[in-house]
């Protein structure tokens, strides 16, 4: 009964190590495509916040592990950006670095499309 509960956990284990793989893998392809944004400003340029979620942080030995980190948790928790994003490195005696990031996770308002914005504007366009 004992081998049953070990190899149980160590699936259970590989499993999670899979999924923390697979959501740093969607952060970064989230991130590089550009629908995810991280800036280092309080909002981002032509987009208001509409929700503050709260603080994420990232931590590791290696940066981009940290970043993806920080990116994976915002968007577990339904954010659309990070805006005021910090990093700091702890040098260690032994030569190593550990590396932590943080910031403010936000959902922003949708963006008008721009057909939206010429009506509001109350600008009809040649075509109608």
């Amino acid at each position: 009964m004992l081998s049953f509960f070990s190899g149980d956990k160590k699936a259970r284990g590989r499993h999670e190590e899979l999924k923390k793989g697979a959501r740093l893998k969607n952060a970064k392809e989230l991130f590089y495509s550009g629908k995810f944004p991280v800036v280092t400003t309080p909002g981002l340029e032509g987009r208001k916040v509409r929700k503050v979620l709260g603080l994420v942080s990232g931590r590791g030995f290696d940066s981009e592990c940290a970043f993806y980190g920080l990116t994976a948790s915002a968007l577990d928790i339904g954010a659309d950006a990070i805006v005021g994003y910090q990093e700091n490195v702890a040098f260690h005696p032994d030569g190593s670095r550990y590396f932590s990031c943080y910031g403010t996770a936000v959902i922003l308002e949708r963006e008008q499309s721009a057909q939206g914005t010429r009506k509001a504007a109350g600008v009809n366009s040649i075509m109608h």
